[in-house]
């Protein structure tokens, strides 16, 4: 087993690979009871404390100051990681005592605490970047400050001390919910994404979306956005969705004619609707449903419509796009959705399984993430997808990559542990609300405008589940103070944080996907943000229309959904300017006018008339201008007059 392809295995490989394995059989067994079962007490902090412990070894062992993979550690790297391994290890083993005794401060809590926090901040600032980094040293520096800040943003005192102990190991900073959610839930998850991989289900994805749209105009750009919608939503990572599906379907759609930056910016918009996109949502959504103390049923179904609707958008835009660019089918040899169903129909009874244990027993997210896993080992052993088969060797390397893999997971909500417990310790949580919630007044769409703004910046350069706990502390509280219901307020920072990945200067998904085409990163990020338009205006839609996140009776939800989809279609025939032929600038005009009319986002009921007006009339342009082209009575470009 090699930790490391291309090279011979060293000490350093085999030492991470067993500490990885040792993460993923720890969360095996804490999710089985296995403690209580055989009669020991162990607190949930001390379970966290030891995978902490595991994966900033990893983190020291397998990563080099610049972030980059290695095999071969340097002394100063190789005694960080012995020091929090045995720091750690010992806080796992005490956390009892030194929790009974943390109100006398023993020094055994100041080492403790300042080892966590310098290798956490050390940790992200090599894997996560600088902004994350920088994001969480404000609050740091803040916390040291807090009283001396003028204003209502002043803050209790905190002694460096003080500070380390508390961040470092407070129940309320360090190991709390985040990291919980982390080493608990998250883990098995992204285990079951590796064991269905591992199994040939990446493949599968991938035939299943050719074979349900390669045959179609623009069948490649379809191809990606079903298949990154299908990877992505069992994925943890944008950007790890672009360079795993990207490297298929971008050369796909670059060979059936889109330009190198719609093929790029194609790939990063359907790989970041993945994290936004149930059952999984990257994470997101445990951590959702542990913040608002809701089942996970209730955030899985108000995060599906949206979900949907911003899929229609992409899929409409690929569609025209097609069309006006006069892009075929795929080339690409494509077998039948009953070939492909044939080899892989056994791929439907973990999903099977994962569905059924979530929402017909009601069972707790990491009991149905054990149950679906077992479905995949079972079934993957018995039988394989075109050549590709579960193995004793493969599985032993879902282990090590599911371990390694979850490092960065561990260290982003372990930093974001440091946030909450800054915001609770120094009473800075309840001012921020109180002072953008003043700050706008009564206004809630200047609320959600500068929300909305403060998201897109805070989430640059961060992984998925690390932009929703941070926006989630600093964002949602205002929302909620003004009104807004909590699911909807959520859901709409989680919405704009993704945007962070497909909006410059900072567009990782749009960068990754440049770094596969070799086109402009940042002109890929600006065609991104066109393809992606939907996802800015869908979190207003359901804020100001909660109907479209299941909250409302059948005939609300319906309406709710028909009305912004006829708006999402029209608008999105009126940027890419093609309808059975190209459209002029007054059409395109009229269609984008009357598509955001259709858009429920009054927050007046007097308004729903305008909505159903829009939405008419974007329904009966369509038709007219279909029925025109179709006869041919229109030679030039719809919009345009020719001039005689």
């Amino acid at each position: 087993m090699s930790a490391a392809e291309g090279h011979r295995s060293t000490p350093v490989d085999w030492i991470v690979a067993v500490l990885a394995s040792v993460m993923c059989v720890a969360c095996i067994l804490w999710n089985l009871e296995a403690p209580t079962r055989l009669g020991v007490a162990i607190l949930t902090q001390q379970y966290m404390a030891f995978q902490l412990g595991l994966a900033l070894t990893i983190a020291y062992l397998r990563f080099d100051r610049t972030g980059e993979t290695r095999s071969k550690v340097d002394w100063i790297d190789g005694s960080i990681a012995i020091a929090v391994f045995v720091v750690l290890m010992y806080a796992a083993a005490d956390f009892s005592w030194l929790l009974k005794e943390q109100a006398y401060r023993p020094w055994q809590i100041t080492v403790i605490g300042a080892v966590v926090t310098l290798a956490v901040m050390e940790g992200i600032r090599r894997r996560a970047g600088w902004m994350l980094f920088g994001i969480v040293s404000v609050f740091l520096v803040y916390a040291l400050f807090a009283d001396k800040v003028p204003g209502r943003l002043i803050g209790k005192e905190l002694s460096p001390v003080r500070l380390v102990q508390y961040v470092g190991f407070d129940p309320s900073a360090v190991f709390s919910m985040p990291l919980a959610v982390g080493t608990i839930i998250v883990l098995l998850f992204v285990f079951f994404g590796r064991l269905l991989f591992a199994a040939g289900g990446g493949t599968f994805f991938t035939d299943l979306a050719m074979a349900a749209t390669g045959r179609s105009r623009g069948g490649s750009a379809k191809i990606s956005v079903v298949g990154s919608a299908l990877f992505g939503s069992i994925s943890g990572s944008a950007v790890s969705n672009v360079v795993t599906t990207g490297v298929v379907t971008i050369p796909l759609m670059e060979r059936g004619g889109y330009s190198k930056k719609d093929a790029g910016a194609i790939e990063a918009v359907a790989s970041t609707g993945g994290q936004l996109t149930p059952p999984i949502m990257g994470a997101a959504a445990f951590l959702m449903a542990e913040f608002l103390d809701i089942s996970y049923m209730v955030v899985a179904g108000a995060a599906l419509l949206p979900a949907l609707l911003y899929y229609l958008a992409v899929f409409v835009q690929v569609d025209l796009i097609a069309g006006r660019d006069r892009i075929s089918a795929t080339d690409e040899e494509v077998l039948s959705a009953r070939q492909v169903l044939a080899d892989g129909w056994h791929f439907a009874i973990p999903f099977g399984v994962l569905l059924a244990a979530l929402f017909w027993w009601r069972l707790d997210p990491e009991d149905s993430a054990l149950l679906a896993s077992t479905a995949i080992v079972l079934v993957g052993f018995l039988r394989g997808y075109r050549g590709q088969r579960l193995t004793v060797r493969s599985l032993g390397k879902v282990f090590v990559e599911t371990g390694t893999g979850m490092v960065d997971l561990i260290l982003v909500v372990a930093s974001a542990g440091f946030v909450i417990g800054i915001l609770n310790v120094t009473g800075l949580g309840f001012a921020l609300t109180l002072v953008l919630v003043d700050a706008v007044g009564s206004n809630v769409i200047l609320l959600l405008g500068i929300s909305a703004v403060i998201c897109v910046i805070l989430g640059m350069g961060m992984p998925t589940s690390g932009v929703y706990v941070l926006l989630a502390a600093l964002v949602a509280p205002s929302l909620v103070e003004a009104g807004i219901q909590p699911v909807a307020a959520h859901l709409f920072i989680l919405y704009f944080g993704m945007m962070s990945m497909i909006t410059p200067p900072v567009a990782l998904a749009a960068f990754a996907a440049a770094t596969i085409t070799k086109a402009d990163p940042l002109g890929t990020g600006l065609a991104a943000m066109r393809v992606g338009w939907a996802a800015f205006i869908l979190p207003f839609v359901f804020v100001a229309s909660p109907a479209l996140l299941l909250d409302g009776t059948a005939a609300e939800i319906a309406l709710a959904a028909l009305l912004t989809a006829v708006g999402v279609a029209a608008v999105t025939l009126g940027i890419v300017g093609y309808w059975s032929k190209k459209l002029g600038p007054l059409t395109r005009l009229g269609f984008v006018a009357a598509g955001f009319l259709a858009l429920p986002l009054g927050f007046l009921p007097a308004l729903e008339d305008i909505h159903a007006a829009g939405a008419l009339a974007a329904i009966l342009m369509a038709v007219t201008i279909k029925i025109m082209s179709g006869r041919g009575l229109d030679a030039a470009p719809v919009g345009h007059r020719e001039v005689s």
